[in-house]
């Protein structure tokens, strides 16, 4: 018999889950000590109520092999379902065009100490052109090696996942140690309550943009899906999971808020972080190098020395964030195309893209994503955008399509409460309403948190992020829609073909 999961195991893998070093340094870049009150909200809105809805999807579906695609389905109908997950893989195919873009930061940065990429260029092209070309050589790399069956490849991830849990305890620890030297000043001073209402950056300067920065908040919270199938592995499922989830949400919201703090320990905004060559790719080692310098002037060393102290803090922090990516992207090559393939019903696609190699690989539907993401890393790395300007339009990208795919989940929700044909072994949400409630709760903050990012950057000025960021989800709902009644024609045909 399998050993099911404790509370404090549940919490540990919840944790391990869902929390992201990356969140801090970025929070802390765009709206200073003014984020904890975001993510603390956002853990009270989004993170509890939708991790609850997951794991009444996940207890109730723990036997079907469809994922998502099998609770919407039995849930509104097979349409909406399809429509869902595709926008689910679609948020992949997003995150792999800003992943392999980024990727080049932290290898720059393990190499030379520093970001370099915004010097870089090939054949007179911009560095943005540059990093394009190389963000489609990596797709190409990885393409291959995992249609090999190389996906072992992947286990570099969990060197990477070690090292960054360590600099997680090494940005606390060390920004202890600055405070205790620097006679607890702080380099971003406290002044009123003030400093948690308004952001230290100016482009988060309006009500409009703080709203925007709520998407960061939920994206934070990322990856609670896969709570969804812990429920029936673990003790007292009725009393435990409910408990582990709210101390989870606990722990991780005071995680990311100790975080955004003792980031203002060692760095102050206006000074350390407003240079036009940080953006949204770069901040975490910027913030770091900011750290090991500062360590270095707090405990009396000469400037050079303290400079050399924060290289070295930013080439551990590339090179475990590389490896980490890395391994990562063997997974999420093939993992999201694989499950939306098998999960869905097999008369949507064409046959080649569900025909796999003697390694399980579906090779031809990994060389379509492989054309689809190169595309369009090549229009937007194409665009005339500064490197600052491309990263943070990439970001934003893929915020907005991570965060999609969770408004189809929870509208599906109320329509698999009010299923009674749908046997559910573990409720938390005793009636429908209650469901309804929170189904609307989650619907409402991340529906109006990605309206905000979305519009934001056009009252800025910039209306080609807007325009990116509407046209990804016209594009794939379009072609989700294309897909599916080809699949349904194809069908009426082979059944008439039958009768």
């Amino acid at each position: 018999m399998t050993k099911k999961m404790t509370l404090i195991s549940l919490i540990l893998m919840v944790f391990t889950s869902v929390f992201g070093f990356g969140n801090i340094p970025t929070a802390y870049y765009l709206m200073g000590y003014g984020a904890i009150p975001w993510y603390v909200l956002s853990a009270l809105l989004f993170f509890i109520p939708y991790a609850f809805m997951m794991a009444e999807f996940g207890a109730a579906f723990k036997t079907e092999k469809g994922g998502i695609y099998s609770w919407m389905s039995k849930s509104v109908g097979p349409k909406f379902a399809f429509i869902g997950t595709f926008m689910w893989f679609a948020s992949y195919v997003i995150y792999m065009v800003s992943t392999s873009n980024k990727i080049w930061i932290p290898f720059s940065t393990a190499i030379f100490g520093a970001d370099q990429t915004q010097t870089w260029s090939f054949f007179g092209l911009s560095s943005t052109q540059t990093i394009g070309l190389l963000a489609v050589a990596w797709m190409a790399f990885v393409t291959f090696f995992a249609s090999k069956g190389l996906e072992k490849i992947s286990k570099i991830s969990s060197i990477g996942g070690i090292a960054i849990m360590c600099l997680n305890l090494a940005l606390l620890l060390v920004s202890i140690v600055i405070l205790f030297l620097n006679g607890g000043k702080l380099a971003e001073p406290i002044t009123s309550i003030h400093s948690f209402t308004h952001s230290p950056n100016t482009s988060y300067g309006t009500p409009l943009a703080v709203l925007s920065f709520v998407v960061f908040a939920i994206f934070a919270y990322g990856g609670i899906e896969a709570v969804g199938g812990l429920v029936d592995q673990t003790e007292n499922a009725e009393k435990t999971f409910p408990k582990g989830i709210a101390i989870s949400a606990l722990i991780i919201s005071i995680g990311y808020s100790i975080g955004i703090f003792v980031s203002g320990i060692s760095a102050h905004w206006s000074t350390d972080l407003s240079l036009s060559t940080t953006n949204l790719g770069n901040i975490t080692y910027v913030l770091m190098n900011n750290l090991g310098f500062k360590l270095g002037t707090a405990l009396g060393i000469d400037v050079s020395t303290a400079k050399e102290i924060g290289t070295w803090f930013a080439r551990i922090t590339g090179l475990s964030m590389f490896l980490a990516y890395s391994g990562s992207f063997f997974t999420l090559i093939y993992s999201p195309l694989k499950t939306i393939i098998q999960g869905t019903p097999k008369t949507l696609w064409p046959k080649s893209w569900t025909k796999e190699s003697a390694n399980g690989m579906p090779v031809n539907a990994m060389w379509v994503q492989f054309a689809v993401v190169s595309i369009i890393v090549l229009m937007v790395s194409f665009g005339g955008d500064s490197a600052s300007a491309f990263f943070n339009k990439i970001t934003l990208m893929t915020n907005v399509a991570m965060t999609l795919p969770i408004l189809f989940l929870a509208l599906a929700f109320p329509k698999f409460k009010k299923n009674n044909a749908i046997e559910k072994p573990f409720v938390v949400y005793k009636s429908n309403k209650t469901g309804l409630i929170a189904s609307y709760t989650v619907v409402i903050l991340v529906g109006f948190a990605n309206i905000f990012t979305i519009i934001q950057p056009a009252f800025s000025g910039d209306i080609g992020s807007t325009l990116y960021m509407i046209a990804g989800p016209i594009f794939f709902t379009i072609a989700a829609l294309l897909i599916y009644n080809r699949g349904e024609r194809k069908k009426d045909i082979e059944q008439n073909k039958a009768a």
